[in-house]
């Protein structure tokens, strides 16, 4: 008796490859005002020679893990925007576009602009400057409108409406500021681009970290960034983060 036997081949099905777009995150090197411990906010002040030291080395680590960035965003502050330029210089990749607006800005730190920590209390007392770091809603000592520190009084604002332009921000005003850039500009170029640089600053950058992790406000607060340190958010096709890292802790 024989035995029909019939060999059916197998077929296994290869997992799909998961398609992650990268959204770079990086502070801008120390400024001179950060040297002097003042609060700097939307005064445009330089990077300090330390600051530059910081983008190089920001570069150099981006460089040594394999980035190769689509596109950057920088706001208009020119601490953002040497950061950047160093950045993509020494790697390289100077012929990407950089974007800047306005809406990428530091929080507006009102009439504590140009005051060193110790000149702020003696001027505004204890908790106006505590509260203001520390509670999501607290706003620092307003501006007036005919102070030189009003955005309203440069000409770099001129074609911006000057009842959306700061007398002074909470943490809560700066996300709503940043909110409509990340929703409307950047979002859509992170869906057409695989890889994505921002430089900012502190505020405007935890403002992004809240949107991408839906942070509490008291999770926003306590959250730190340092100088000149990418942080790596790997996102999903439908911009869902998977993980964040620092890019040093990665290499």
């Amino acid at each position: 008796m024989t035995e029909n036997t019939t060999s059916t081949a197998l077929t296994i099905a290869k997992p799909a490859v998961l398609k992650t777009k990268k959204l770079i995150l990086l502070r801008h090197g120390e400024s001179i005002w950060n040297q002097q411990k003042k609060f700097t906010g939307w005064s445009d002040v330089a990077l300090s020679t330390k600051g530059e030291g910081e983008a190089v080395q920001a570069a150099q680590m981006l460089e040594k893990a394999g980035y190769q960035f689509d596109v950057c965003f920088t706001s208009v502050l020119q601490r953002a925007i040497v950061t950047a330029q160093i950045v993509l210089a020494v790697m390289e990749q100077a012929n990407r576009p950089i974007y800047q607006n306005w809406r990428l800005n530091e929080r507006h730190y009102g009439a504590l602009e140009d005051l060193g920590r110790l000149n702020a209390v003696t001027k505004f007392g204890v908790w106006p400057i505590l509260g203001c770091q520390v509670q999501f809603d607290a706003a620092p000592p307003p501006i007036t409108a005919h102070d030189i520190r009003f955005p309203g009084n440069n000409l770099n604002y001129a074609d911006i409406d000057k009842s959306i332009l700061p007398l002074g921000e909470s943490m809560e005003q700066t996300v709503a500021r940043v909110e409509p850039y990340w929703k409307n500009i950047i979002k859509p170029q992170l869906k057409n681009n695989q890889c994505t640089l921002v430089v900012a600053h502190r505020n405007s950058l935890r403002a992004l970290m809240m949107l991408l992790d839906n942070m509490t406000p008291g999770q926003v607060m306590k959250s730190r960034l340092a100088t000149g340190r990418p942080l790596v958010y790997e996102l999903d096709e439908s911009l869902r983060p998977l993980r964040h890292y620092y890019v040093d802790k990665k290499i």
